[in-house]
């Protein structure tokens, strides 16, 4: 079983910066392909980032490339999202996602969520 707490997020104005966090507890964390989602109300959930278990990969969406960074901390096992110039379509609920590809299959582990809003 994996555990993830996500924290960070708030209210910021557009063009500005929010860095969100996840720790991660449960399993070995280089075990954990990490990624980043969001939720806008009526809007599926997408996938913003992701990085490999090795942390030698990263995904970016287009609409977030050159904008967000994904990053991942071994000693802490925390994963980290650095949202920079916030736009006014960034605003959702943002959930952090672990990957565990064990014998059986991939299982994904979810976290709370934290919302992030954008005023103008």
């Amino acid at each position: 079983q994996v555990q993830l707490v996500e924290s960070g997020g708030g209210l910021v104005q557009a063009g500005g910066s929010l860095r969100l966090s996840c720790a991660v507890s449960g399993r070995t964390f280089d075990r954990l392909a990490m990624g980043w989602y969001r939720q806008a109300p009526g809007k599926e959930r997408d996938c913003v980032a992701a990085i490999s278990h090795s942390d030698i990969t990263t995904y970016y969406a287009d609409s977030v490339k050159g904008r967000f960074t994904i990053s991942r901390d071994f000693p802490s096992n925390t994963v980290y999202l650095q949202m920079n110039s916030l736009k006014h379509d960034d605003p959702a609920v943002y959930y952090c996602d672990a990957q565990y590809r064990g014998p059986v299959g991939t299982t994904d582990y979810w976290g709370q969520g934290t919302q992030v809003t954008v005023s103008s």
